[in-house]
């Protein structure tokens, strides 16, 4: 499925994006359609179409990084909350078929370049930075 798949591209650095962390077995990068600023997706490295298909100590590793970041999102980008979703299935609302964690930060109105735009490479690379600084 790697030759297809958008995220397994992301994940090999075959496409741009604002990349957050990095290990082995997973990548963190911004969502390139933010809900708002600081919008975050974490994937494993390997293709799983969802939940149902990572072994457990791959979706445990997965989910420490989930943690981690979602710390350093929310100092990053000063968020008031924070909101973590994972969806599986198109029933569910999965719209790319790798499975993915997005950490949405919050605040008391939306924060964002553009509500679910894409938004600029510079405008992410920028907040990519300031969230960096706390992994």
């Amino acid at each position: 499925m790697t030759g297809q798949c958008t995220f397994c591209r992301l994940a090999k650095k075959e496409a741009p994006a604002s990349y957050i962390y990095e290990d082995k077995e997973v990548i963190a990068f911004l969502d390139m359609n933010p809900i708002n600023e600081g919008h975050t997706l974490v994937i494993p490295k390997n293709h799983y179409k969802n939940i149902y298909e990572i072994p457990e100590e791959k979706v445990a590793h997965l989910f420490r990084i989930v943690k981690k970041v979602t710390y350093a999102v929310k100092k990053g980008v000063n968020a008031e909350g924070i909101s973590i979703i994972q969806n599986n299935e198109k029933a569910a609302g999965q719209i790319v078929f790798h499975l993915h964690v997005h950490i949405i930060p919050r605040y008391g109105k939306p924060k964002s370049c553009r509500p679910r735009e894409k938004c600029e490479s510079s405008e992410l690379d920028t907040v990519a930075a300031k969230i960096r600084q706390f992994i």
